[in-house]
């Protein structure tokens, strides 16, 4: 990075209004070479130690023990933020915060102050080894210990993480289990094998789990061997489906602004139109176009607030969440992503008509916005969001907890 790695902060924030504000400050680093770091594809090491830096990633941690003490709501505008940066780096903040969170979802009560007082402490940066759609890890009893063995074909955070979450199954059972693991150990090989269109900064590739060891004392939400369930620990999907969607919205917004920028400084006007205009600025459909998308993202970010919302509802009684209202949030959480999903796409595609041809020169790097959004929102197919919202809009069902929902 040119110069972001340098930057030093002397004061921490302590309000939700000065958190963003030190997150937009982050962005604006982050904005400076995000196409040059982009382009060369290299480990984000600097990029996340800026986030250790500006104390972004200990934003949700106790403030006893030198965190941020915020709500969701707050990380999820601080991630909107650092994507309108880059996109990239807005993923790994999310996916970090949620496996922050993670404790708080399935864990005991002991074990969640343990892990939020240690990851405050030592600002570790949180990665994770759990997709869905391979086979799960699986888990053998040794004992006093748990060994996680497989392989994942996507593990966000890789060799920039401090600790990572294991996810797999207890051998001769249906048990899941979840840990936190030491990222930097013989038994973790990450392979370097990520090389997609877009979010190249992720270190998303594929993960060997090659014995790793574990005590069951550190099985999340485990006591003498058996799980102690609660309807909560089926937040994760929702929160992380929200994650998605703001760092949706912020690379959205960070097309615009570059968008806009290029347009007022660098865009031509046409001189052919009848009705011919001394800057691009003045032109009537430059006008109307930005309008367009900067209305429809406004009311993408709205919907996104507004599940947020529904996210701070449930925290605020965790352990009396019920399933109806669970669905119901992640319903609205569906909604905030399609739009967020459709507005973003719409976005990286049409300044490309109101910034014109020299826009799309390698140089201006115009494409990076459509790439990062079209890349992770793949991630599960949104035609299914759209369907969990008519389901609930036709027959007023809510979705079952699954991995995805």
């Amino acid at each position: 990075m040119t110069g972001a790695a340098q930057r030093v902060w002397t004061t921490a924030p302590t309000t939700s209004d000065e958190w963003v504000a030190r997150a937009r400050e982050v962005a604006a680093l982050l904005a400076t070479d995000a196409l040059a770091r982009d382009r060369a594809g290299a480990t984000p090491h600097a990029e996340v130690r800026l986030l250790k830096d500006s104390g972004l990633v200990t934003l949700l941690g106790p403030v006893e023990h030198g965190g941020g003490g915020q709500d969701w709501t707050t990380a999820y505008r601080v991630i909107r933020e650092v994507a309108a940066g880059d996109g990239s780096i807005g993923q790994l903040i999310g996916y970090h915060y949620l496996w922050f969170w993670a404790a708080r979802l399935v864990a005991t009560p002991q074990q969640v102050v343990a892990v939020e007082e240690r990851a405050t402490r030592e600002r570790w940066f949180f990665g994770g080894a759990v997709n869905p759609r391979d086979d799960d890890l699986v888990i053998t009893d040794e004992g006093d210990e748990i060994v996680f063995t497989g392989r994942k074909s996507f593990s966000t955070g890789g060799k920039v993480s401090d600790v990572t979450v294991l996810e797999g199954v207890l051998e001769g059972s249906d048990k899941h289990i979840f840990a936190i693991v030491p990222s930097r150990q013989d038994a973790i090989v990450f392979n370097d094998d990520w090389d997609n269109l877009g979010q190249r900064l992720t270190e998303s590739g594929s993960v060997e789990v090659n014995g790793v060891r574990v005590p069951w004392t550190q099985a999340a939400g485990y006591v003498d061997k058996e799980f102690r369930p609660r309807t909560y620990n089926t937040l994760n999907v929702p929160l992380i489906q929200l994650v998605f969607t703001n760092f949706y919205l912020g690379i959205a917004k960070g097309a615009l602004t570059t968008a806009t920028a290029y347009t007022r400084d660098r865009t031509r006007p046409w001189p052919y139109g009848g009705d011919n205009k001394e800057s691009a600025a003045e032109e009537f459909h430059v006008l109307e176009t930005y309008g367009d998308l900067q209305a429809k993202l406004w009311a993408a970010e709205a919907l996104a607030e507004r599940a947020a919302q529904l996210i701070e509802r449930i925290n605020a009684h965790p352990d009396e969440v019920t399933a109806r209202e669970r669905g119901e949030a992640a319903v609205v959480i569906a909604a905030a992503k399609q739009r967020a999903v459709d507005t973003g796409l719409e976005i990286g595609t049409r300044i490309f008509e109101v910034t014109g041809a020299r826009a799309s020169a390698n140089s201006v790097g115009l494409d990076i916005f459509w790439r990062n959004i079209r890349t992770h929102s793949l991630h599960d197919p949104i035609a299914y969001k759209r369907a969990e919202v008519g389901r609930y809009a036709l027959l007023g069902q809510v979705p079952e907890p699954t991995w995805y929902t």
